[in-house]
């Protein structure tokens, strides 16, 4: 049975079951470490809503976020591994009044404001768990800090550090499932991402299909995919690649159509349109993936996929809608106009990267192109990529040695398990 959208006054199982609570904000997150999580607990714990009359839960809570999409909760709706979800806008009104919790529980981040799971879990009177990407803010109120590597466990003071545990990558597992996948058809595949956003898909969409065509006509035997982000839809898509999208005048792939799960340039270029969620599997057999700047960077470089990350600053209004630093400078009114030359040398000075993995290692390790870039451009860049397989090869080892070993999921979820209290009766 899907799990209720709303929060609910009280929860079955009575006042001696236990919960366990992941929060999170966004659909990059959602999917590369709320669901493997997920799907961790329940194979090791008996859970609620997988297994029915289970003594304890796996709920689900979204946190308040600028970069949210708002439907998060449809998402992780069709993913079935939560008893309850609580939206985003409904997270205040949850601390004001939660209602009738179990007694006993573990609140786990993962991702939005480390705040909102401190207060989340003294509301509730549960134990809390951080998983730390990069620093642990909070660390007096955690009860466990899960580190993603030695960069925010450094960063623990001394008193602090038995709290915590250097985990690894949550999404150093991601190639491992996905090898599991079915192989695609023979060919050299490329990957298009145009984000999960309105804003990203205004611009990303036109410029992609305008790319896809061009690159097309200078290898012939290529082939696409693109997978369809759970926060849109392929109609969606259509729009954003037609007439009813204004910046689409700017591009020359012209309005595509939909022939079976392919969609079609007037050029003839063939999109395959990849609707299963995660698409982990068939990312992973991409020669090379077409990006924009987001959580998908992360997630390609988890899988080992090599990539050209694409950040178009032609289109300030639109850009204006765009999540972290770039968002923010081309609302400044006296630099919109300058965004490119902004970024361009914020970086050089900063040495600032866009890209997760090249954040990551703190070096270029995927090509960034920032500024008025074309998919002429691009295109050509992609063909050449593409004509030099060793040194894609090259990249992809780079990301593979960024990935780190397998195994942060279960470890994770063996600190949950520890920090769960005993039930009563067990507690003598």
């Amino acid at each position: 049975m899907p799990a209720a959208a709303e929060p609910q006054p009280s929860f079955p199982g009575g006042s001696d079951s236990a919960c366990i609570v992941l929060v999170c904000n966004g659909p990059g997150e959602l999917a590369t470490w709320v669901r493997p999580l997920a799907q961790r607990l329940h194979r090791e714990l008996a859970l609620r809503p997988v297994t029915p009359g289970a003594e304890m839960a796996l709920q689900l809570v979204l946190v308040p976020c600028p970069n949210a999409t708002g439907i998060e909760h449809q998402v992780a709706d069709r993913m079935g591994l939560f008893e309850r979800i609580s939206p985003a806008k409904r997270f205040w009104s949850l601390l004001l009044r939660p209602g009738r919790w179990p007694r006993r529980g573990v609140v786990v981040f993962l991702g939005g404001d480390q705040f909102w799971t401190v207060l989340l879990s003294a509301r509730l009177g549960y134990r809390h768990i951080t998983y730390a990407e990069w620093v642990a803010r909070w660390p007096r109120w955690n009860d466990r800090i899960a580190a993603m590597g030695p960069a925010a466990a450094d960063r623990l003071s001394r008193r602090w550090q038995p709290r915590c545990q250097v985990v690894g990558d949550l999404m150093a597992d991601l190639s491992d499932a996905a090898r599991s996948e079915r192989p695609l058809p023979q060919g050299e595949w490329v990957a298009l991402m145009p984000g999960s956003k309105r804003a990203k898909l205004q611009v990303g969409m036109p410029f992609l299909l305008e790319a896809a065509d061009r690159l097309a006509a200078q290898r012939p035997g290529c082939r696409f995919l693109l997978p369809v982000a759970p926060t849109t839809s392929v109609q969606e898509l259509l729009a954003y690649g037609s007439a009813a999208n204004p910046i689409a005048q700017h591009y020359g792939s012209g309005e595509p159509r939909l022939e079976g799960e392919d969609l079609v340039t007037p050029a003839g270029s063939r999109i395959r349109l990849v609707e299963e969620q995660p698409a982990h599997g068939v990312l992973s057999q991409c020669q090379l993936a077409l990006t924009t700047v987001g959580a998908n960077t992360a997630e390609l470089g988890a899988l080992g996929v090599p990539m050209i990350v694409l950040v178009p600053t032609q289109h300030l209004h639109v850009m204006q809608a765009w999540d972290g630093g770039i968002g923010i400078l081309a609302r400044l009114p006296l630099l919109r106009w300058l965004l490119g030359a902004a970024l361009t040398a914020w970086r050089m000075r900063n040495h600032g990267f866009l890209a997760w993995p090249n954040i990551s290692a703190g070096r270029q390790v995927v090509p960034e192109r920032v500024g008025a870039i074309t998919p002429e451009e691009i295109a050509a860049e992609a063909a050449d990529w593409l004509a030099h397989p060793q040194r894609l090869e090259g990249m992809r080892e780079d990301l593979r040695s960024l990935r780190g070993q397998p195994g942060a999921v279960a470890a994770l979820a063996g600190m949950v398990r520890e920090l769960l209290p005993p039930a009563p009766r067990d507690a003598a």
